[in-house]
């Protein structure tokens, strides 16, 4: 039941595990690896790898979950079940890197099908984490017509397509501050921090 930073958590920690695993051989390349936006994809960085979020979605395939039960009895709101749709894509100056990293990268997810909560959380301070010890993620390749990844394409710029693989991550739920009874606030150590993060 992880806080609402779960998304950038989850697409920041598959690129911190590619950046993990990177290929000695290629050390000289100076591989980039980050998270990008639109704008900043269809500029087209250097060599890595880059993930695209795209699209959001609520889980629809199970009933919302019901929210946690504090300690004093008090249970709060159903949480909110995400999926992440994302694209991977492989950038080289020449298509020998292009298409090592491709099949490099689709290895390394596939070696890492579930991301426990002690990867996720680990660019947060104890104090700050965004899963429970008990969360997971799943990395899964997603189902996407080849046409409707060239219209992605097309809206991130015409003439911008570069070889990727789309996935998606499940798993992820959302966890509210409020409670189900009362509908106020919850003020637990867990979301304590992210009024402290946003004055800092």
């Amino acid at each position: 039941m992880a806080t609402y930073r779960a998304i950038e958590a989850t697409c920041d920690t598959v690129v911190e595990l590619l950046e993990d695993h990177a290929p000695p051989e290629l050390h000289d390349a100076a591989l980039g690896f980050s998270v990008v936006t639109q704008t900043q994809l269809a500029a087209g960085p250097g060599a890595g790898v880059t993930l695209f979020l795209h699209r959001v979605l609520l889980d629809g395939t199970e009933r919302a979950p019901d929210g946690r039960t504090r300690p004093d009895g008090r249970r709060q709101v159903p949480q909110l079940p995400v999926q992440l749709r994302f694209i991977l894509t492989a950038w080289g100056t020449e298509p020998s890197l292009q298409q090592y990293l491709t099949g490099w990268m689709m290895r390394v997810v596939a070696d890492h099908p579930v991301l426990p909560a002690g990867l996720l959380n680990r660019r947060y301070d104890a104090d700050a984490e965004v899963f429970w010890p008990d969360e997971t993620v799943e990395l899964m390749p997603a189902a996407i017509a080849d046409d409707e990844l060239y219209q992605l394409w097309d809206l991130i710029g015409s003439g911008t397509y570069q070889l990727s693989v789309p996935y998606q991550a499940r798993g992820i739920r959302i966890e509210s501050p409020r409670l189900l009874e009362e509908g106020g606030p919850v003020l637990e150590r867990v979301f304590d921090y992210h009024v402290v993060r946003g004055t800092s």
